[in-house]
C-alpha cells in the first residue's frame, strides 16, 4: 500500500513529472564476503592491509585497527569522530587514529553500503590509484546482500549555510542526495570548474568514482616537509607540473577530473553523517574541513534535520496511468 509522500513536490505531492509516491521500505545492506586489499597511505607512506568485512545490520560503519589490542582499536566513521582535515579526512578515538578514509566512505556511499567492520593494520587507508574506484571493485568482488531492517535517511529540514571568506558550504533541503560544487584554481590546467549530480549508485559509478586526487608539483616538497605525501606517486594522483602540465602518461579520465574529485571527496566526507543524506549540498572552494562543519552544524540544530526510513519512491506520470520507479524515469529521460 502506498502512501503520497509529504508537500515538496507541490499541492497533493506533485510534481512536473507527475504524482511522487512513497512505495516499500528501502533495506540495509552489507557485504556478502569478507574482502581484502594492501597497499600504502598516501601521507603516511605506510603499507597496511586493509579487510572489509560484513556487519550486522544497525551497526554502522566502523574501523578496527588490528594492530592496536583491545576494544580501543575501534573507531566509528562518524562525522563526531573525525580529527583531522588536513589535506584528508581523519578520524580517532581512544587514541586510535585513521586517516584519509574519504575516499572509501564516498565508495561505501556509492555503493549503499550501511554496515561494514573496516579492519586496517596501520593508521591509514591505503590510497590505491587516489579514486573510489578500487574500492567499488572490492565491493563488487565480495557482493551485497540486503538485510532485515529498514535504511534511515537524515532529511534536511532547512537550509544550514556556512562561509569562511571564498569558502561557501551550505545544505538545502531536497528529496534525494544532490551535490553541486565549484572549484577555481590559479593553475590554467584547473582554472574553475563545476559540477552537478544526483548521487545515485549508476551517477556515482560512472561520473566520479574514477576521479583522482590531484595537486601541483611544487607543493610536493612542502608538503612532505610537513610529513604529508609521503606515499604519493603518478601511479594514485593526478601531478600538474611547473610548465602546467600533467605529468601523468595516460593524462586525465575526465576532462574536468579536478572537480569531479572534489564531489568525491564530498560525498566521502558526509556519509560520515552515519546515514545517507537527503537534501542538496553546495560547496565553493570548499574541502574537508568546511565539510564536517556542515556536518557539526547541522546536527547541533534538532530543528534543521529529521532521520526518517527511506522508501522507494514512485512516480505516477502526469500524462499517464503507468507507473514507474523514480531510478527508471530517470533512466529514460
Amino acid at each position: 500500500m502506498f502512501e503520497a509522500m509529504s508537500k515538496r513536490q507541490g499541492q497533493n505531492g506533485s510534481s512536473d513529472s507527475g504524482l511522487k509516491l512513497s512505495g516499500h521500505p528501502i533495506s540495509q545492506r552489507t557485504l556478502k564476503n569478507p574482502i581484502s586489499c594492501t597497499g600504502v597511505g598516501l601521507h603516511s607512506g605506510v603499507k597496511v592491509t586493509m579487510a572489509l568485512k560484513p556487519a550486522p545490520a544497525d551497526h554502522g560503519i566502523v574501523f578496527k585497527r588490528t594492530d592496536i589490542a583491545g576494544n580501543g582499536a575501534l573507531i566509528p566513521a562518524r562525522w563526531d569522530m573525525v580529527d583531522d582535515t588536513r589535506l584528508c579526512t581523519g578520524v580517532s578515538a581512544n587514541g586510535a587514529v585513521v586517516r584519509t578514509i574519504e575516499h572509501l566512505m564516498a565508495a561505501l556511499a556509492g555503493s549503499r553500503i550501511d554496515n561494514l567492520l573496516i579492519e586496517i593494520s596501520g593508521p591509514e587507508v591505503p590510497v590505491m590509484d587516489g579514486s573510489a574506484h578500487p574500492f567499488i571493485f572490492l565491493i563488487d568482488c565480495a557482493g551485497v546482500v540486503e538485510q532485515q531492517a529498514s535504511r534511515q535517511a537524515i532529511r534536511v529540514l532547512r537550509p544550514i549555510k556556512l562561509q569562511d571568506g571564498d569558502r561557501v558550504v551550505s545544505l538545502e533541503p531536497a528529496d534525494n542526495f544532490q551535490v553541486d560544487l565549484a572549484i577555481d584554481f590559479a593553475s590554467s590546467v584547473i582554472r574553475r570548474q563545476e559540477m552537478q549530480v544526483e548521487v545515485t549508485p549508476g551517477a556515482f559509478r560512472s561520473e566520479v568514482s574514477r576521479a583522482r586526487t590531484f595537486g601541483l608539483e611544487q607543493e610536493v616538497a612542502m608538503l612532505r616537509a610537513a610529513g604529508l605525501a609521503k606515499g604519493g606517486s603518478l601511479d594514485n594522483a593526478v601531478v600538474i607540473g611547473a610548465d602546467n602540465k600533467i605529468l601523468n602518461e595516460e593524462g586525465l579520465r575526465y576532462e574536468d577530473e579536478f572537480v569531479r574529485h572534489k564531489v568525491l571527496d564530498a560525498v566521502g566526507d558526509l556519509y560520515l553523517a552515519g546515514h545517507p543524506i537527503l537534501g542538496c549540498f553546495r560547496g565553493r572552494c570548499s574541502g574537508h574541513a568546511m565539510n564536517n562543519l556542515l556536518l557539526r552544524a547541522l546536527f547541533s540544530d534538532p530543528t534543521a534535520y529529521r532521520l526518517e526510513p527511506m522508501c522507494e519512491t514512485l512516480v505516477v506520470p502526469a500524462a499517464g496511468a503507468e507507473l514507474l520507479p523514480a531510478r527508471a524515469v530517470a533512466a529514460r529521460a
